[in-house]
């Protein structure tokens, strides 16, 4: 089965972050990176631009609206997913707590719907 792994963080505390200890949490993901690829579980993942350069796009009453900007303000911002392959939702929650430790933020673990609109 399918899990994207979604990993937030405070924007303004990476920006701010000494760059000694910018590089250390950087050289965490390249080994998580490369642990998840070896062991054949990684299908997929990157690193998003900040939020600054997000637009977003809605209909309402059949006309697009388009905006500057994340969808929602919130403390913590999308900033990269990892898409796995897990035989089960421990084995993904397994990947998602490896990720968490090395880079020190939150990941949320959604497994793909089997059909669509599920």
């Amino acid at each position: 089965m399918q899990y994207l792994c979604l990993i937030y963080d405070d924007e303004s505390l990476w920006a701010n972050m000494p760059e000694d200890e910018r590089n250390a949490v950087y050289n965490e993901y390249i080994g998580f990176t490369q642990s998840i690829k070896d062991s054949g579980h990684h299908l997929g993942g990157d690193a998003l631009q900040p939020t600054s350069t997000a637009t977003s796009v809605r209909v309402r009453n059949g006309e697009t609206l388009v905006t500057d900007g994340p969808f929602a303000e919130t403390k913590e911002q999308l900033g990269g997913y990892y898409l796995v392959e897990a035989k089960d939702v421990d084995e993904a929650l397994d990947w998602a707590q490896k990720c968490a430790q090395a880079c020190g933020e939150a990941v949320e673990v959604r497994p793909f719907a089997d059909e669509p609109g599920n």
